[in-house]
């Protein structure tokens, strides 16, 4: 550069305006070292600020250990830099006394070794309470029967119920705190408890709660947690637990909160109470609360919405659009505006598996941007896009919000946040639609303060343009490597630096102008311009102004210092990876190189002269990478790919179209056709032999809700807690009916039996008892010997919060027409809170007869069942169960996605439920619910192997029942994973010790 001009970038430099002066924030840590801090702005993680984006994973709602690197490697590729990880209490201590951290899924340290080795950091969230749409809310059964009291408070009983849990939990964490060259850097208290005051305007505390939180603090701290503890408020009006807000006890190292703007479920009805009557797309305020209530803390949502759950009735396939790319777009930036600086996205992926909730039914897909298939769309490319953005946007770590209106744009449509960094001037203008719903195409100008001076931009024609639901962040003075960005107009995707010089990706949907100023710059080399159109270059304050229009694809200019652009539009940016060379979550920029093209980039690691990538792709597809010049070669999954050197220095190569495909697999599994079958409801007939049931006698209850009728009929008293319930109740007299009142949970149905003669359902509604008063007319009454009752119902599982003590069973059973009932029985799963199949878990089945026998097990001997399918079904009432075992062997080399369809004609009300390998997989009632199909994980399903598929299907009527069952290929790829993986512990096989529980 010519020193003329290298004067004038100086002088330019001196006129430098709004530089803000910063109010200096104390620095926080938790007392007992100083490896996280934190203050008004950020986190700290030694001694170096981090905006935190992280995302939620639930291991026991995807139970294949194998699979998890799977799923934290897709974290870590759409640019998360922590994960979270809810614990599950019932999940681990089914029965009081015996605590599991061992079978299966319950030992799930491995995904510590999982985050630490992808680059992820950890944020921790045990409970005892998590909410998490688990049943109970993730209490195990067994302290939901009353006898603890009314839960999450300081009741002696209920501490001690709890505190072994907790202590065993923090125990397991402690070992992977960074503090311990762990990951692991925050963990959460209890969870929404918002509960510090009983009067929050006149700050009157909650002496009771307070002490609750205390004693959990307290069990952390003894059993070695020293990074910051957090607790995730329920929301922005109960203002508890900071320390900033009040001196009253129970207090947090941090304060944080949730929201859900757009509804947690799929029915937004739910969300009314908290979120009120706004129109859909409607953001929500947080810079004021978070100031008022923790202003020296960093601005924490440790959940924010990242999809919807599906309610039973909701739409089929849930609510994906209503949290698509489009929100994720602008909801996420809008959290930017408000200052926000570490958020954990509820859900990353969801899973599945059958832990019921009442209102959920067995999917937790949540709409997440990774599906319960685990496979990845456009949501997650989204997603992909703003946090990659993160990633390289160190600034945004320390900024302060300077103003926000609709002045800065020229267009009065367009609301603006400016935020600053006080110690480098870099600013980021967050722009979006005044009014979030608006599907307005609005282009417009925009005023904003670079260390060029008061600038209009962009400065030489176009405009800046928000397409419908749509937000930018427009960065000024943003650094790129020791180069700074004076304005762009296009948004940042990222910077790697490479060989010392940077390559910046800028982005922009196809059709639109954009516009940069690089500082001190001339005018560039165009190195490749089938990706633009209508390239300018116009002498500035600070060098030459570049413009241009983006279209399909790329271009790449590369300036005087060595620094390349790489100009994309959107399509393009959603193919782009930037996998790390380090495991550090910090992620530099000097670690990075950039890939473009394939379905999913996992890792990739640099060999002398080779770059190795390990990913997923399935089309014929172009690969491009940007990495260290030395590099002249590339192996994708081990093997090369041929390649050649472009003009501007990245490698490109091909990869293959893979020769399978989601029809070429579906044609090549096995025919779900060869099934057998037996009776699955025996219990209904009077001579039935239930002498080894439990016998449901209790005359006294603990349970907050008082039965109406007596023997207590609530299953929890019993040890019964999950899946289908079976009573028995005998009685002699000349009864002309009875009167049954069922609590089942919401949408959860039942069946009654007189003497083997069917006499009427409950099919389910929202409510969650059901009641009936039933007809003997049409049955046998016994004169001269006792009369068998016999109820079936479903349980779908305990309410949330304050209702986990709302029993399951039945309220009331009284007899029309005279007579009492002269003794009652139960049963339920097998062993009952001595759980008998500790690899699975205590949500795996529940209490059918089939169920309690095993025979949804590999290995159980159904050679004397007749054969019979489940698309023949039933013609009346009842119950029939059905398996088959199935062979798979899907070629190695790709990562398979499979799933069960189910579907039944329409007018039946039937229930069923669908087992693999032991494993209870999902719940059907196509009279009220939405799920058809059924994803289930490898490593459950054996791909090379042997498959026990099972379905019990129950009639609810004389109607009968039928249902179809068949695979489904949800995905296909080629894949450094291989779903083939040995997990046979994962599939314990039948054994005789089921007998026991006939």
């Amino acid at each position: 550069m010519r020193l003329t001009s290298f004067l004038s970038c100086l002088l330019v430099q001196s006129l430098a305006v709004n530089v803000v002066s910063s109010k200096q924030w104390p620095l926080h840590d938790d007392g007992l070292n100083k490896v996280v801090e934190w203050d008004h702005y950020s986190f700290k993680i030694n001694g170096e600020r981090l905006f935190i984006w992280s995302g939620e994973m639930h291991y026991w709602r995807a139970p294949v250990p194998e699979m998890w690197i799977d799923i934290l490697q897709k974290v870590k590729a759409a640019g998360f830099n922590t994960i979270s990880f809810y614990g599950n209490w019932g999940y681990h201590n089914a029965k009081n006394g015996s605590l599991d951290f061992e079978n299966g899924a319950h030992n799930f340290e491995r995904l510590f070794e999982i985050a630490k080795e992808v680059g992820l950091y950890v944020l921790f969230r045990p409970g005892p309470y998590v909410n998490a749409e688990a049943t109970a809310g993730g209490f195990p059964g067994w302290v939901t029967t009353g006898a603890y009291g009314e839960l999450r408070n300081n009741d002696t009983r209920y501490t001690d119920a709890w505190t072994p849990y907790m202590d065993r939990m923090s125990q397991i964490i402690a070992k992977h705190q960074v503090t311990n060259g762990g990951n692991v850097f925050i963990y959460q208290i209890e969870n929404e408890f918002g509960n510090q005051w009983l009067d929050r305007v006149k700050k009157i505390p909650d002496l009771v709660a307070i002490d609750y939180m205390e004693l959990m603090e307290s069990s952390a701290r003894r059993n070695g947690i020293d990074v910051p503890l957090i607790h995730n408020n329920p929301n922005m009006n109960t203002k508890s637990w900071s320390k900033d807000y009040s001196n009253e006890g129970g207090n947090v190292d941090i304060y944080s909160a949730d929201h859900y703007p757009s509804c947690w479920s799929c029915d937004l009805t739910e969300c009314t109470g908290t979120n009120g009557n706004v129109p859909d797309f409607t953001t929500f305020e947080y810079y004021t609360s978070f100031q008022d209530v923790a202003p020296t803390q960093p601005s924490f949502l440790a959940e924010f919405q990242g999809g919807s759950y599906l309610p039973w009735g909701g739409p089929e396939g849930g609510c994906v659009n209503n949290t698509g790319p489009d929100w994720v777009n602008v909801f996420y930036r809008h959290n930017v505006a408000q200052k926000i600086t570490a958020v954990n996205v509820y859900m990353a992926f969801g899973g599945t598996t059958g832990i019921p909730f009442p209102g959920v039914g067995t999917s937790y897909d949540y709409s997440a941007p990774i599906s319960e298939t685990r496979f990845v769309g456009d949501k997650y490319s989204e997603t992909k896009l703003f946090a990659q953005f993160l990633r390289v946007a160190r600034d945004l770590t320390k900024v302060d919000r300077v103003n926000n209106g609709t002045t800065y744009a020229s267009n009065s449509a367009i609301m603006t946040t400016e935020l600053r960094n006080p110690d480098t001037n870099a600013a980021f203008y967050v722009t979006a639609h005044a009014f979030s719903p608006s599907t307005d195409r609005s282009p417009f100008k925009l005023d904003v303060s670079t260390s060029a001076g008061r600038l209009t931009i962009p400065q030489n024609g176009g405009n800046i343009v928000l397409n419908g639901r749509e937000s930018k962040i427009i960065v000024t003075d943003f650094s790129v490597g020791r180069e700074k960005l004076i304005y762009s107009t296009a948004e940042v995707l990222t910077v790697s630096i490479q060989d010392g010089k940077p390559v910046v990706f800028l982005w922009l949907p196809a059709g639109e102008s954009g516009e940069f100023l690089l500082d001190c710059i001339r005018i560039p080399l165009v190195l490749k311009k089938d990706g633009c159109s209508n390239i300018k270059f116009k002498q500035g304050r600070k060098g030459f102004v570049t413009s241009y229009t983006q279209s399909k694809g790329s271009c790449v200019l590369q300036f005087e210092t060595g620094i390349r652009f790489v100009l994309l539009d959107r399509s393009a940016a959603y193919d782009t990876w930037v996998p790390s060379l380090s495991n550090n979550p910090f992620t530099y920029e000097n670690t990075t190189v950039v890939v473009q093209g394939p379905y999913l980039v996992r890792n990739v690691a640099i060999e002398k002269k080779t770059i190795d990538i390990s990913g997923d792709w399935s089309e014929k597809t172009d690969l491009e990478v940007f990495a260290p010049k030395a590099v002249n070669s590339i192996t994708f999954n081990g093997k090369k790919v041929q390649t050649r050197k472009t003009l501007y220095g990245s490698l490109i190569g091909t990869l293959k179209a893979s020769t399978h495909s989601v029809d070429s697999v579906k044609s090549s599994l096995p025919a779900l056709t060869s099934w057998k079958v037996n009776d699955g409801l025996p219990e209904r007939k009077a001579a039935y032999d239930d002498s080894k049931w439990t016998d449901a006698d209790h005359t006294t209850t603990q349970n907050p809700t008082a039965p109406a009728t007596y023997p207590v009929l609530y299953s929890d008293e019993y040890g019964f807690h999950h899946g289908n319930l079976l009573w028995r109740g005998r009685f002699s007299g000349a009864a002309t009916g009875v009167y049954l009142d069922v609590i089942g949970g919401a949408f959860s149905g039942w069946s009654a039996y007189l003497n083997d003669k069917y006499i009427g359902s409950w099919v389910g509604n929202k409510d969650s008892n059901g009641a009936l008063e039933l007809s003997f007319a049409n049955a046998t009454l016994n004169t001269d010997s006792e009369n068998v009752l016999f109820v079936i119902q479903d349980h779908m599982g305990k309410d949330l919060r304050g209702g986990a003590t709302i029993a399951r069973g039945i309220y009331n059973a009284t007899l029309v027409g005279g007579g009492k009932f002269s003794s009652w029985k139960l049963t339920g799963t097998a062993g009952g809170e001595d759980n008998i199949d500790p690899v699975r878990g205590v949500y795996a089945e529940g209490g059918l007869h089939a169920e309690r026998l095993g025979w949804h097990l590999p290995g159980f001997n159904d050679a004397a069942w007749k054969k019979g399918t489940p698309d023949t079904g039933l013609s009346t009432d009842g119950a029939n169960f059905y398996r088959t075992v199935v062979p798979l062997d899907i070629p190695k080399g790709i990562d398979v996605s499979l799933g069960l369809k189910l579907s039944s004609p329409t007018g039946l009300h039937l229930r069923a439920q669908v087992y693999v390998n032991g494993y209870m997989f999902g719940k059907y009632i196509p009279h009220i619910g939405n799920q058809i199909t059924f994803p289930v994980f490898p490593g459950i399903l054996d791909y090379h192997g042997d498959n026990t598929i099972a379905v019990s299907l129950w009639a609810q009527d004389a109607a009968g029942a039928s249902l179809t069952v068949d695979w489904t290929v949800l995905g296909v790829v080629e894949s450094a994973f291989d779903p083939g993986f040995e997990a046979d512990y994962l599939r314990p096989g039948w054994t005789d010790n089921r007998s026991d529980y006939y």
